[in-house]
């Protein structure tokens, strides 16, 4: 009997947080983990992915044409960037039987636009619906950090803050109660991780929860 060579689907990982969660570096480190495993790791970030979602990146993050962004155009920004990032990068390295890293997704825009900018749920989860096509992450790691630890991490970075960064303490407690809310909605995918943890404890509560949610050990 001949054997097949349709590769095994791969698996898709999200890492989601406030500003200063110590996502990026989570999701470096994880990476080097599973290629420690023989897994092939595609790791990439919303918005962005693509020459497309970049340019949007960088259209969202410092915008500066003196013209405001409303929040509804700011949805469909960061939705169009999601829908080219799935269908040219994502997709493919799952079909191919890669593991997809990627820093921040839909959950992003599920807190920032519908919490922080207060649109509502439904209706940023219905746009987001049409660019997903379906393609859901298999887990999404969640960085759990108090805001006011979040704002004192971004201070210390010594660097201009962008668009997002620079918004009030209330827009951003509304970004981390609406994570909260999302933990709660979508239980089969998401986790929680205290990201007030050393990095290493981070790292090894990253390793504990993907073995027990994807059978993987690390």
């Amino acid at each position: 009997m001949k054997k097949s060579t349709t590769p095994s689907p791969g698996k898709f990982i999200s890492l989601e947080g406030c500003e200063g969660c110590g996502k990026s570096t989570q999701a470096s480190l994880l990476k080097s983990a599973l290629e420690a495993q023989g897994l092939t790791v595609v790791m990439t970030r919303e918005p962005g992915g693509t020459p497309t979602g970049e340019m949007i990146r960088d259209l969202l993050q410092h915008h500066a044409s003196g013209e405001e962004i409303t929040p509804i155009a700011e949805v469909m920004l960061f939705a169009a960037s999601r829908a080219q990032h799935v269908h040219n990068v994502i997709r493919p390295a799952l079909a191919q039987g890669q593991w997809v890293i990627c820093d921040r997704f839909v959950d992003s825009s599920l807190a920032y636009q519908a919490g922080g900018r207060e649109l509502g749920l439904e209706k940023v989860l219905a746009v987001n619906e049409v660019a997903l096509d379906g393609c859901w992450p298999d887990c999404t790691l969640w960085f759990d950090l108090p805001v006011t630890v979040s704002s004192a991490r971004v201070a210390e970075r010594g660097v201009a803050p962008d668009r997002f960064e620079s918004e009030a303490l209330s827009f951003h407690q509304r970004v981390v109660d609406t994570y909260e809310k999302l933990y709660q909605r979508f239980p089969e995918r998401m986790v929680r991780v205290d990201a007030e943890l050393s990095i290493a404890e981070v790292e090894q509560a990253v390793r504990d929860h993907l073995q027990h949610t994807l059978g993987v050990s690390l």
